[in-house]
């Protein structure tokens, strides 16, 4: 992995700011059933164009936010992987979480798992962050087995109820995993 402005790289990915030119991409990834099916509802173009934006801002505001994946074969815009701070009422937070979302077409290749270590390895040597935590709903079990393969901890005391969920939703308990700062 090496670091140059604004970009990370992978073996197969570049990892880019987010600007306004990956609306139609990430807007055409937010609306697939599919890939949306552990979050409250799809997204439309107005709603990921507002969170493009604040995705940008968080950048401005922090230095860092999620990041863009491009394939290195052929620049295609994948997804995302990035760190965001979590500052909903829960007993871990305030945080710094990672996240990701990919196309389907990105699915089963390991492709979330590289791009996320890409990022923890930013967050703890450039950013100097302790720790670093990642949540999902319950039954995610793809997100589940990516934090795993980067090496995230879970103690199921942690382990929440999602605050921004209605009780009775099948997405409000959430697993929370870890990992902390190499020694």
């Amino acid at each position: 992995m090496s670091k140059t402005t604004g970009i990370l790289e992978t073996e197969r990915l570049h990892l880019v700011d987010f600007t306004a030119a990956h609306l139609d991409d990430f807007a055409a990834m937010n609306a697939d059933p599919q890939v949306m099916e552990f979050f409250p509802a799809t997204q439309s173009r107005a709603q990921s164009a507002a969170l493009l934006d604040r995705i940008i801002a968080h950048r401005a505001t922090h230095g860092y936010s999620l990041f863009a994946l491009h394939l290195k074969s052929d620049n295609r815009f994948i997804g995302f992987t990035g760190l965001l701070h979590a500052d909903f009422e829960a007993h871990f937070t305030p945080a710094v979480e990672i996240g990701w979302r990919f196309q389907r077409s990105a699915w089963g290749q390991d492709l979330g798992p590289e791009a996320a270590r890409a990022y923890l390895g930013f967050g703890f040597e450039t950013l100097g962050l302790e720790e670093i935590v990642s949540f999902t709903a319950r039954i995610n079990l793809r997100s589940v087995r990516v934090m795993q393969k980067i090496g995230m901890q879970n103690d199921p005391a942690d382990d929440f109820d999602h605050p921004n969920l209605a009780a009775g939703d099948r997405l409000r308990r959430h697993v929370l995993y870890r990992v902390r700062r190499p020694k």
